[in-house]
């Protein structure tokens, strides 16, 4: 098994619950080298691997045991897919609150990595649409965690990759929508002191703000951007002849990346050509376009297994936030990519609103996410360079998103580390939860 980067795959026996009584009498026995929950695979780094333990796949858990359509409350299993949510609730007008980059992640994953999206600055992260969650831990067995009624246990899996337990049921309150359109609003910004400035003035009277940036971009044009927000378009703006059309959210496979793609594809010339091109072909200002919801949410889920593009040595995404204020950090690290000549195309810049302690990622301030290809010379020590100058602005980086973190940077972007170490040991006390990750950054201990 590897993560969606396919940069450091490992082997363990995998195991395929149908249920939550399975799921609880496998966590039960983890074996030596312990256990850890999987979803989709969809995790950059090793977030869902286990060398030589066991990897329980909870995609079978996809049932729905309740939905409230008035209320716009329902029940599912965590191995449903965002996709599947968002396919079951949209035509009774209800979609899922969160939808990160891609919405082939399981419900269970989402809470795991606390994932994040387009309106973090309005409406927080995926977990702060849960009402509850049915959590298993391998000593104590299956639980009802609440916001109010376990604020610990809640605090602590909401983040906390996996290492607190398995969700296996959770409950989320969702948002209207009348129909399957977002309404967005496009513009061009020509630096990043620009596009900064258009976000935090503008960002507030947006559900959904995200903006593509070009990482190579140099001098006066350092940063430049393409900014897109929006939100959901209601039954009266769409064409008349459509406004009847009962809304559905579609993820069309229209391509399929080839095997066998050889390393060096995505040179930085190549991105170079690209970003220019998309810049250029972006408008310089457009209101009120009406786009399909999963062009504006996940326009990478219509080509299948892209990440092979990257070729064999796979890629790594690098997510980092840092808070307000700390803006010339995040100029320091456009320059050493464009400096590098780093051959980054898939580059989104968002803004955070308030964020959660222990290990969810998010906190006030500006996150950047950029894919890279792996195996670059000199990735890695330009990668540690990038991380000491975000610890040392206060800010850190996304573990969803990691294979490469040096342990001892971890406690000072997660200040709240030892906390959650204690309030998970609480759950698993014989450190029966392991994972790649954990044992790459030592956050539980043990083989």
């Amino acid at each position: 098994m590897s993560g969606w980067g396919r940069t450091a795959p490992t082997l363990a026996t995998l195991h395929r619950p149908v249920d939550a009584e399975e799921v609880t009498a496998i966590l039960g026995h983890g074996g030596a080298r312990g256990a850890i929950a999987r979803g989709l695979g969809r995790s950059y780094g090793d977030a869902a691997q286990n060398a030589g333990g066991r990897v329980l796949s909870l995609t079978g858990l996809r049932n729905v045991r309740d939905f409230d359509v008035a209320r716009g409350l329902i029940t599912v299993g965590a191995g449903l897919s965002i996709a599947e949510l968002a396919r079951l609730t949209l035509p009774f007008g209800w979609f899922p609150p969160v939808l990160p980059g891609t919405s082939q992640v399981t419900v269970g994953g989402a809470i795991a990595a606390d994932v994040h999206g387009k309106n973090h600055h309005r409406e927080g992260s995926f977990c702060d649409h849960l009402r509850a969650f049915e959590l298993v831990t391998p000593g104590g067995g299956r639980r009802t965690v609440t916001p109010e009624g376990e604020p610990d246990a809640f605090g602590a899996t909401a983040g906390g990759m996996g290492l607190t337990g398995a969700v296996v049921e959770a409950t989320i309150e969702l948002i209207a929508a009348e129909t399957d359109r977002v309404r967005v609003d496009t513009e061009r910004a020509r630096d990043l002191d620009d596009v900064l400035d258009r976000m935090e003035r503008g960002d507030e009277g947006y559900r959904y703000s995200v903006a593509w940036i070009d990482c190579l971009a140099r001098g006066r044009g350092l940063g430049r951007s393409v900014l897109m927000r929006g939100d959901h378009a209601t039954r009266d703006e769409l064409p008349r002849g459509e406004r009847d059309t009962m809304p559905g959210f579609a993820t069309p496979r229209v391509l399929s990346a080839p095997r066998g793609v050889p390393s060096g594809l995505l040179s930085a010339p190549a991105v170079r050509a690209l970003n220019e091109a998309y810049f250029r072909r972006a408008p310089r200002l457009e209101r009120g376009r009406l786009e399909p919801l999963h062009t504006f949410f996940n326009p990478l889920d219509g080509v299948r297994d892209w990440n092979r593009l990257y070729g064999p040595r796979g890629l790594l995404q690098y997510q980092l936030v840092v808070p307000f204020g700390a803006e010339d950090a995040l100029r320091t690290v456009l320059e050493r990519l464009s400096g590098e000549r780093r051959p980054a195309f898939l580059a989104v810049l968002k803004r955070f609103g308030a964020g959660r302690d222990l290990l969810s990622f998010p906190i006030p301030g500006w996150t950047l996410a950029v894919d890279l290809p792996a195996g670059h010379t000199e990735l890695a020590p330009f990668l540690d360079e990038l991380d000491q100058l975000v610890a040392a602005a206060d800010g850190r980086v996304y573990l969803a998103k990691d294979s490469r973190l040096r342990r001892e940077l971890l406690e000072r972007m997660y200040p709240q580390l030892k906390h959650w170490r204690e309030l998970r040991a609480g759950l698993d006390p014989e450190g029966s939860l392991r994972s790649d990750l954990a044992r790459r950054l030592d956050l539980v201990g043990g083989p």
